[in-house]
């Protein structure tokens, strides 16, 4: 099976402007998220709308190709990348430009998902520590079926465990976050960029749930790895912590 690795990346972030230039432990983010994704994955862009970035990627060596500027989310983006550079992949793995911190473990598991047949998108889980965790709707949840597919996804918390305490729901339910990154065979990523919003992504502003609520079969990996992502400076300075404790 073949494997292309887009990374999605924009200048013109709300938060953060200019993020996947950032400067973190002396390379560029994007850099960084390139650096992981290329060791598990041989093909691999990034996908911009900003000259800056890909100036930037092609300075360190990496690939980059030039996509719309008025795409409404990072999948379009992904679709427009993958049909510009005529990929014959086979799935398509989206890692944020603001992961670089994302595991190759992680992105072999994500691969694993397409041994099975039945696997049209694949995305990552992690088991919730604790009841305080659970309870951020900014950390949504994901309940899966027998075979590890996704029921649904929510930013409430779900399932109700009934007739218990609520913080004591962890130790009765196996609570499972979402980390947001995704694998697509490439016909169905051609095939979701074309669907209206729907009504549950539009209640929980969750894009995923477009897809489950077309019939769309969502395989969750778990992991115990937590990703570190960078929203805001914040976020940055903490990154630099976190990458001088593991070095």
């Amino acid at each position: 099976m073949k494997y292309i690795a887009i990374i999605p990346a924009r200048y013109a972030s709300t938060r953060f402007p200019g993020k996947p230039l950032a400067i973190l432990g002396g390379k560029p983010v994007i850099q960084r998220v390139y650096e992981q994704v290329s060791s598990v994955i041989n093909e691999v862009y990034v996908a911009t709308d900003d000259e800056r970035i890909r100036q930037a990627v092609e300075a360190f060596g990496g690939k980059a190709v030039m996509t719309s500027a008025d795409h409404r989310s990072g999948t379009d983006r992904l679709q427009e990348a993958v049909s510009k550079l005529c990929s014959d992949a086979d799935v398509v793995i989206n890692v944020q430009g603001d992961e670089p911190f994302v595991h190759p473990s992680q992105i072999r598991s994500l691969c694993a998902c397409f041994d099975n047949p039945a696997t049209q998108i694949a995305t990552l889980g992690k088991p919730f520590a604790d009841m305080e965790s659970v309870k951020n709707p900014n950390s949504p949840k994901i309940v899966v079926d027998n075979q590890g597919f996704a029921l649904y996804f929510s930013r409430s918390v779900i399932p109700f465990v009934r007739g218990v305490e609520s913080d004591q729901w962890l130790t009765h339910y196996p609570f499972l976050k979402h980390l947001g990154l995704y694998a697509y065979r490439r016909e169905v990523l051609a095939e979701v960029t074309q669907l209206p919003p729907s009504s549950l992504e539009v209640a929980e502003s969750l894009e995923q749930l477009r897809w489950l609520q077309n019939g769309y079969r969502i395989r969750v990996a778990q992991t115990d790895i937590e990703t570190v992502g960078i929203d805001t400076p914040d976020d940055l300075a903490r990154a630099e912590e976190f990458l001088k404790g593991r070095e």
